[in-house]
């Protein structure tokens, strides 16, 4: 059997982790910081990152759902090695397990009825009993049962004595195996259950440690009389504790955004900021708070991740996210922005437009949380003439601020070198000749500018609308107001 090893690792010590999620849907935050976790171990260790597409659910998986999938890792760094695995394509690998732990006598044929389960459902539902299945042909002769009568193929699974795991997260957890039933391999239609398929599937790719969320926990107890029976070598298991939302709940769409393309394209994250936030969200490394990708491979070990749930603090992340777009080079955050600034203004963005927004972004990134906020910040610089001031923005040119503006448009009019230092002492001659403070001249110039009550600093705001569209700006406004 052992020819059908897929991308087993070669050397014995040599860690070899996988992420193996469900083609169901979008790649669920909690998904994320599962790959995440076994990315930085195989990295750590020198070892091998495996990606596994358990694509066995074939009503509900979805190629869209993949793509997905895929897409979300990609954008969040986490390279795997060697090629995708998909489940569903080693279901015979999957079936000759079971026939070989048939013929070996650690599984057995059963020709349990459907009506026959239900009914021993029912009856142990009115004793408050555990619903597990009874064994009722776990000893019997298989020439029992009528010719041609479907059957399903069952683990015979230990019943004495207990099993043992010792989790790198959980710690030392035991079962009583009288606790475990002897669960269907199997179907009747031949296809594997989910449980012999993740088994198979981790021995034949060399996995050496399975890390996951606990809610798979029991699993690994169900999974182990697979292992044993085989004959094969245990991994070691690290169940890492779900993430919760706010109200202590396990974290679903009612708490917000939970696929991680709405962290992208709706609330306008960096992904290095969501990697950064998922690894602090349940492991840790002394105070540090602000890890780097090359810091978190050197860093990351199982012995950091705590055992009790995280919750997941949307306001903590924006502020995270703040933090990368500082650091962020501006070009690229103006490749970024730019889509989301079109959308908005339903324009197209040229060549000039592009350069532009990247000059744009040194004032801009200060003031911003998202790639959401950097776009709204940047909207001025394209919308065209005459602006269309919001309410705050024309309550400032009320009064006596038009003719502020009027005095501080002709001294910009005298400006050649139209720069930040020449354009800052043209306009604070202005307050001074005036005898106001900077702020009563800047804010109508402001409103005049960009439309709106808040933007980056005046003077940044002057200088990368230039000299044309400025002096154009404030002159729609002076008329405007006569």
């Amino acid at each position: 059997m052992e020819k059908q090893r897929v991308g087993a690792s070669q050397e014995t010590d040599k860690v070899v982790t996988r992420f193996a999620p469900s083609p169901t849907g979008f790649l669920h935050i909690g998904g994320a910081r599962t790959a995440l976790f076994n990315w930085l171990f195989a990295r750590h260790t020198g070892g091998k990152f495996l990606l596994r597409i358990e694509d066995t659910d074939r009503a509900r998986s979805t190629e869209p759902a993949i793509e997905a999938i895929l897409d979300g890792m990609h954008w969040l760094g986490l390279d795997w090695d060697g090629d995708t695995v998909f489940q569903f394509a080693r279901a015979a690998r999957h079936a000759e397990v079971a026939n070989a732990m048939l013929e070996s006598g650690h599984a057995y044929r059963c020709y349990a009825t459907p009506e026959e389960l239900a009914e021993l459902r029912e009856q142990q539902r009115a004793a408050k009993l555990p619903m597990r299945y009874d064994g009722r042909w776990r000893d019997r002769d298989p020439g029992d049962a009528p010719e041609g009568t479907p059957y399903v193929i069952r683990l015979k699974a230990e019943r004495e004595g207990e099993s043992v795991i010792e989790d790198r997260v959980q710690g030392r957890v035991v079962v009583r195996n009288a606790e475990l039933d002897d669960m269907i391999l199997l179907r009747s239609d031949g296809t594997p259950t989910y449980m012999l398929a993740v088994v198979v599937d981790d021995h034949d790719m060399g996995v050496t440690h399975v890390i996951r969320g606990d809610d798979h926990l029991n699993n690994a107890f169900r999974q182990l009389g697979i292992i044993k029976a085989m004959g094969w070598p245990e991994p070691i298991y690290a169940h890492v504790p779900l993430i919760h939302g706010a109200d202590g709940n396990k974290l679903s769409k009612r708490h917000g955004a939970v696929g991680v393309d709405a962290y992208r394209d709706e609330m306008g994250l960096l992904p290095e900021a969501v990697c950064n936030y998922l690894l602090r969200l349940g492991w840790g490394h002394g105070d540090a708070e602000i890890i780097s990708r090359e810091q978190a491979v050197e860093w990351f070990d199982l012995a950091g991740v705590g055992r009790s749930p995280s919750r997941f603090d949307f306001k903590k992340l924006e502020n995270l996210n703040a933090h990368y777009i500082r650091e962020a080079d501006d070009a690229r955050l103006a490749a970024l922005v730019k889509s989301r600034v079109e959308t908005r203004l339903d324009i197209s963005i040229d060549t000039d437009g592009e350069a532009l927004l990247t000059a744009a972004m040194a004032a801009l990134k200060p003031r911003a949380k998202t790639l959401d906020e950097l776009a709204e910040g940047a909207l001025f610089l394209f919308e065209t003439r005459p602006l269309s001031l919001d309410e705050k923005a024309a309550t400032l040119l009320e009064g006596g601020a038009t003719a502020l503006l009027e005095k501080t448009g002709e001294a910009l009019q005298g400006i050649v070198d139209w720069s930040v230092p020449a354009l800052e002492e043209a306009v604070r001659q202005v307050a001074e000749d005036a005898g106001i403070g900077l702020g009563k001249i800047a804010q109508p110039l402001r409103a005049a500018l960009t439309g709106r009550a808040t933007s980056p600093g005046i003077f940044d705001v002057l200088a990368l609308l230039g000299r044309e569209e400025s002096l154009g700006r404030i002159g729609d406004q002076i008329k405007q107001a006569e």
